[in-house]
């Protein structure tokens, strides 16, 4: 929407300015109150309300609902991470850790998706996170809360494709090993294998956009019947006599394989659900290429995170019924918990189909993590966060994708995973950052708009009405306890071994640290949030029936508070 004045102009561009219809568009906006962003053509709804924000329309909004939601779902990659982290679920507390812990973890995530999802639809921006803790943070603390939340959510981005890849590339090569028990892969053949990956992954996310959305849509659709396949398939085909372990022993049977009690146990098998479900923010990064994105991004999140849950949990439930030993699962000489337990459980050559589909649905999750990641380096990057960031926020003129973000985050990713020639610990110990950097970046804006923010948030089209403020410190609670948690190794005492060390806390803690030292001592100087790139008016401009002015001001002399109630949740 815009509207346009008969009598006003920009000296420096005779052109008839278009000025965004803010009161119109509920949006919670960086820009300064008063402050009216115009533009030098029509807008539809979309342009408008990302101009409302701040930010230029520079992608074009190929992705719906749908293609949206595949990316985020192909980023979930339920099949290829329940596989990557089988050994979390089942190791730390046998079959009853699984299926409880999934579904109580589960619980809580829904909770911090459902607060994302309010913060989306307010901040319909692929800076995201980022974004929401910029406006939302005390007056003065708005660029700390940027750096702090930006730099975790990236740190978390980054290693995502990679680790992925890793896994995917240790999967392969595993079934080589199923098929010729002579051969051993060895590190630099999965180093090499990973960074094939990398560059092919690189390719796709710097295509067009409704190339990428067309074939996350295809990706995550076989992603999709790929799961249901295997949830019927394991339970109709097992070689199992009894087909089921009893449900007593399935349900009220805690192994703990850890040196903690039991009810630490299982809450340390909430790492495998939140290393899982940490990717349902992506809507959030591809909201500037969604059409009708304060309402489509926000229920992409939920769908994301609600149905990606249950059928995680379907998945949880086929594998707790069926395993017959877990310790041989986890200590199997192939290197592959999940290739380890379909040998047990399903004759060879079905257990090798349903390897490769996993192998493929890994592939698909792969991709997914790529494009969302060179989005929120381009998001990053047009703040000026990095080091030469005029080269990191260019979108590409012939494809309107950002493929220098792309290729950036491909290097880094590559140049990670050379610490897989140093071995299992040390790239294990770079790829358990994922989860706690995802959820810390989560939670700071969430908690900021619970605490902090009063009447400064003003609800988008999709919300959660009065209810808000306590999903959002229910979500903000689960992840005050799951950060020690996530830090916590499966030994104490004697038996805690620097090759069994969880080194979460420093390779998360060391960077935020550096960063929040570049932050005191540097970057504080330069680095305001994010940069408004719109030509704005800071005064208003009476129209002959209304007064175009941003949120929260006063209109005609009297305050009116814009009804955001059209679509709640």
């Amino acid at each position: 929407m815009a509207t346009t004045p008969d009598n006003m102009s920009n000296k420096a561009n005779p052109k008839r300015q278009l000025y965004a219809d803010v009161v119109h568009d509920p949006v919670t906006s960086v820009l300064p109150q008063g402050d009216i962003p115009y533009t030098d053509h029509a807008m539809d709804n979309d342009e408008a309300v990302i101009t409302a924000l701040g930010y230029k329309q520079e992608f074009k909004r190929e992705f719906s609902l749908w293609s949206t939601f595949c990316v985020s779902f192909a980023v979930l990659g339920l099949l290829p991470s329940f596989a990557s982290t089988i050994y979390y679920g089942m190791g730390y507390a046998g079959t009853a850790g699984m299926v409880w812990g999934w579904i109580v973890a589960m619980v809580f995530i829904q909770c911090i998706a459902m607060s994302m999802a309010e913060l989306c639809s307010a901040m319909p921006t692929s800076g995201g996170l980022y974004y929401a803790a910029a406006v939302l943070a005390p007056p003065g603390y708005g660029p700390f809360a940027a750096w702090i939340t930006g730099w975790s959510n990236w740190i978390g981005q980054i290693t995502a494709a990679p680790s992925v890849n890793y896994s995917l590339s240790a999967m392969i090569l595993a079934a080589g090993s199923i098929y010729d028990p002579s051969y051993t892969p060895t590190q630099w053949q999965v180093f090499l294998l990973t960074t094939l990956m990398m560059i092919i992954h690189t390719v796709i996310s710097s295509l067009p956009t409704k190339w990428v959305a067309s074939f996350n849509s295809w990706g995550s659709t076989f992603n999709m019947i790929a799961l249901v396949a295997v949830i019927i398939a394991i339970p109709a085909g097992t070689k199992n006599e009894p087909k089921f372990t009893p449900s007593k022993d399935v349900w009220g049977t805690i192994t703990n394989l850890t040196d903690f009690p039991d009810g630490v146990a299982v809450l340390m098998t909430f790492v495998g659900v939140i290393w899982t479900m940490s990717g349902y923010d992506s809507p959030f990064h591809l909201s500037e290429e969604c059409s009708n994105a304060n309402i489509a991004s926000p229920r992409a999140i939920v769908m994301t995170s609600g149905v990606g849950g249950l059928m995680g949990w379907f998945l949880q439930l086929v594998v707790a019924y069926t395993v017959l030993d877990i310790e041989a699962v986890i200590d199997s000489d192939l290197g592959q918990p999940w290739a380890s337990y379909l040998l047990q459980v399903m004759p060879r050559r079905t257990a090798m189909g349903i390897l490769a589909l996993t192998i493929i649905c890994g592939f698909s999750m792969g991709q997914g993590c790529m494009v969302a990641a060179s989005r929120v380096t381009y998001a990053y990057a047009r703040d000026d966060c990095f080091p030469l960031s005029r080269w990191w926020k260019k979108v590409n003129p012939r494809t309107q994708t950002p493929v220098n973000a792309v290729v950036l985050n491909t290097v880094l990713g590559i140049l990670m995973c050379l610490l897989i020639l140093a071995g299992d610990v040390a790239i294990g110990a770079l790829f358990s950052i994922g989860g706690i950097a995802q959820f810390v970046a989560f939670a700071i804006p969430i908690s900021i708009r619970v605490f902090f923010v009063g009447h400064r948030f003003r609800r988008g089209p999709w919300h959660l009405g009065p209810f808000g403020p306590y999903i959002g410190a229910v979500g903000v609670s689960f992840v005050l306890l799951m950060v020690p948690i996530l830090c916590l190794p499966s030994y104490t005492g004697r038996n805690l071994t620097p090759d069994v060390m969880n080194w979460t806390c420093l390779v998360w803690g060391g960077p935020m640290l550096a960063v929040t030292i570049w932050w005191v001592i540097d970057a504080h100087k330069w680095f305001a949030g994010p940069k408004v790139n719109v030509e704005h008016n800071i005064h208003p401009i009476r129209e002959e029936s209304s007064m175009i002015v941003t949120l929260g001001e006063e209109i005609d002399g009297s305050s009116q508070p814009v009804d955001t109630s059209s679509q709640s949740m």
